[in-house]
């Protein structure tokens, strides 16, 4: 197995001496350079060649570290033009974190957004604990439904760190016309790359059952995603409740 001992920061850390396998390593010091904010997204990273010279290493072993970070979302490949930071602008992966699909085959739907709420606030204690906050600290939270066919189809709760997301306003929020997921990018730097999901059977309350114009008692989907951006920092908290009438919430197992 190949290995090389070039230090690696784990988690933005200091670099320290490691033996995992080459690519790995390559891999790693790519990632602290999109972390670091060397590369912005929807910009070119380097060719490989490039890498191979700045890392002295081999074009082979960086093709196979940015292998594995297109496979992961974070880079993309263009034919004939290079490698990009990965977007949340981009249509292909804008909506890569909303499983909700319609029953009717081949139907491309666009969701409506409606924000009712955004406002700051001392984090609940279970908020807290999931994005690693202290007691008290205060969060962002935004309430808002998304209609398909203007239809209420999912009601969403989201929590989002104070401190990363100053200045965030429903408004700001309403104007935005792209992915919300996209506004965090472009204007407060913070990246989704990765999420994790709980899923639950539910029925609506009576709150509930008015925004999503269904009767109360009717059964639901609720789902609770914790999203990370780089180093595996918690940065997202959201509750969202599905209503599955006409749609279904579809993953892709491998």
């Amino acid at each position: 197995m190949e290995a090389h001992p070039l230090g690696v920061a784990q988690g933005g850390g200091v670099l320290t001496p490691s033996f995992s396998p080459l690519y790995l390593q390559i891999k790693a010091l790519i990632l602290k350079g999109l972390q670091d904010g060397e590369w912005r997204p929807g910009e070119a990273i380097p060719s490989e060649l490039e890498l191979a010279a700045r890392y002295k290493v081999s074009q082979g072993t960086v093709r196979k570290a940015i292998d594995e970070l297109a496979a992961e979302n974070l880079l993309m490949r263009r034919q004939g033009k290079g490698t990009f930071v990965a977007t949340h602008a981009e249509e292909q992966v804008q909506y890569r974190f909303l499983r909700l699909t319609s029953d009717q085959p081949g139907q491309a739907e666009r969701a409506q957004r409606e924000f009712l709420d955004c406002r700051r606030l001392k984090a609940p204690v279970d908020v807290a604990r999931a994005l690693n906050l202290q007691p008290g600290e205060v969060v962002v939270e935004v309430r808002r439904v998304l209609s398909f066919s203007a239809r209420p189809v999912i009601l969403d709760d989201i929590w989002l760190p104070g401190h990363l997301f100053k200045g965030l306003t429903a408004e700001r929020l309403s104007q935005y016309q792209g992915p919300m997921y996209g506004l965090f990018e472009s204007e407060f730097g913070v990246r989704m790359i990765r999420a994790e999901e709980k899923l639950r059977a539910v029925v609506a309350d009576e709150s509930v059952a008015a925004l999503l114009k269904v009767d109360v008692g009717h059964p639901l989907l609720s789902v609770e995603r914790l999203s990370h951006t780089y180093g595996d920092q918690p940065v997202e908290l959201r509750r969202g409740l599905y209503l599955t009438d006409h749609h279904h919430y579809r993953n892709e197992l491998s």
